[in-house]
């Protein structure tokens, strides 16, 4: 389960793209979790998926 607090929420999803994970969508694949919504909930803060860096920035 993903945090729900939005600055939590960025820090663990990069952590985990730089340590595990090739794509968000191999990670949301692998965690149940939508890759939409992350990607929604995170833009709210001015933060997009960069899939050549494989992270949000």
């Amino acid at each position: 389960m993903l945090p729900k607090d939005p600055m939590i929420l960025l820090s663990v999803i990069n952590t985990k793209l730089r340590d595990n994970y090739k794509s968000l969508k191999e990670l949301c694949d692998d965690m149940n979790e939508d890759e939409e919504r992350i990607k929604s909930i995170l833009k709210e803060y001015d933060f997009t998926y960069d899939d050549k860096k494989n992270k949000f920035i």
